[in-house]
């Protein structure tokens, strides 16, 4: 892995349009907090003036990969491409401490392993039957954990026995004449922690004339660990997902969470010299893209409810899809859809990112609350499991109690009657 490519580096202006959309220089207004600063950075790298130092590796550390500065550029910089391949090559390069070694590699020989979640959900089921985490949280021994670790602690998700024990069919018929064939990608810690999203995703296909199929053995699709500058485990999930799916012929390959969907449909510059990984990015579609372009067919029950739609960075900005999600639930009678202030940015969860920088997560994310609440909705909505893990999380040390579902949640409670979260 060589340097970022010049030609990319080169298409900055340092207009500084960027700069009032990035999180981090919002924090700081530290110009190497900044994509443009970066990008100076990226420049000095390249041309060997810059040596790799523990500052220079923070600041790429430090950025969240929102890719709100690609929307707002204008001259139309690839600064996703860019900090993808400068984070690849400060894994190669730069010899992370101890601690910062022993914490992501934690993560990473868990998250991106389905078999190995479940596991660590049945763990933290009895973590919380024994009352170990009310001890924890109330008897003020969680202040003495390190800041990661405690952030590892009050970000876990609501654990259920259908966390350990749910499983997805191989097939699912479409009800009445069929319209199209779609494979499911189930995810990794949506599929085991919040299984009602697949669950929803399948029944709202179903209903609408999709045959939907769930390959089997499929795990990660790499995006976590390509987000993270591990590149070849990425591409090694990439390969692996791309067979398990070639053998079906299906219209679409569908996916629900905006961070897996954006990578999937970069499969085609990952493996340019791979017909089936073209093929395979070329078909596919996020549940709320594919949805929006077909004609409604199961009818939609009235749901009286005002609902704040959360933007997530990698459905937004990195598939450049937010009228969908709306159309889809504005066209359910009852629903009040209101818009969050400043909706395009980033709320700190951005893949792992608040794992590994919490204090920074911290500030970025007490802005999005901020927003979200002042929406005074009944009910979020938000596309991708880390954003509603993050918000969650913030509101519960606010005190404060907003559900959050799932578009595609949402959708199923209008046809199917399935209960929105309360």
């Amino acid at each position: 892995m060589t340097a970022p490519q010049r030609e990319l580096i080169d298409d900055c202006v340092h207009c500084g349009f960027c700069l009032p959309h990035c999180p981090t220089y919002l924090n700081w207004g530290e110009e190497m907090d900044s994509p443009r600063g970066r990008i100076d950075l990226m420049r000095g790298l390249r041309t060997g003036q810059m040596p790799m130092t523990p500052t220079v590796a923070e600041h790429f550390d430090r950025c969240l990969g929102c890719m709100a500065c690609v929307t707002a550029c204008p001259s139309g910089v690839r600064y996703d491409v860019l900090i993808e391949e400068t984070r690849a090559y400060v894994e190669r390069k730069y010899r992370r401490g101890f601690r910062d070694r022993l914490h992501r590699g934690m993560i990473f020989q868990v998250f991106p392993y389905p078999r190995r979640l479940r596991a660590m959900a049945a763990l933290l089921l009895v973590y919380v039957w024994t009352g170990m985490r009310w001890l924890v949280r109330h008897s003020g021994m969680l202040k003495l954990f390190p800041p990661r670790m405690r952030q590892l602690e009050e970000l876990q998700p609501p654990v259920t026995l259908g966390s350990v024990f749910s499983r997805l069919p191989a097939r699912v018929a479409a009800a009445g004449e069929r319209r199209m064939g779609v494979a499911l990608v189930a995810g990794c810690v949506q599929r085991i922690f919040n299984p009602a999203v697949n669950e929803a995703t399948i029944r709202v296909l179903a209903a609408e004339g999709c045959e939907v199929i769930i390959p089997r053995g499929q795990g990660c699709c790499g995006a976590l660990s390509m987000h993270a500058g591990r590149e070849d485990e990425s591409l090694r999930f990439a390969r692996d997902l791309i067979e398990r799916f070639s053998g079906e012929p299906v219209d679409a390959v569908v996916i629900n969470a905006a961070g897996c969907g954006s990578h999937l449909k970069d499969y085609a510059r990952l493996f340019p010299h791979d017909a089936r990984a073209r093929a395979f990015a070329a078909k596919v579609r996020d549940v709320n893209e594919l949805l929006a372009v077909l004609p409604p067919r199961a009818p939609r029950r009235p749901l009286q409810v005002r609902i704040a739609m959360h933007d997530a960075c990698h459905l937004v900005h990195a598939q450049r899809i937010k009228a969908q999600p709306r159309k889809l639930l504005g066209a359910i009678p009852g629903v009040t859809l209101v818009e969050v202030p400043d909706s395009e940015q980033c709320c700190g969860s951005a893949g792992i990112y608040n794992l590994v920088q919490p204090q920074s997560a911290e500030q970025i994310g007490q802005r999005k609350v901020d927003n979200v609440l002042s929406t005074r909705a009944d009910l979020l909505a938000s596309a991708n499991p880390g954003c509603t893990l993050q918000i969650q999380k913030i509101l519960r040390d606010r005190g404060k109690r907003l559900p959050a579902a799932h578009p595609i949640e949402i959708l199923d409670a209008s046809i199917s009657g399935t209960p929105l979260p309360s």
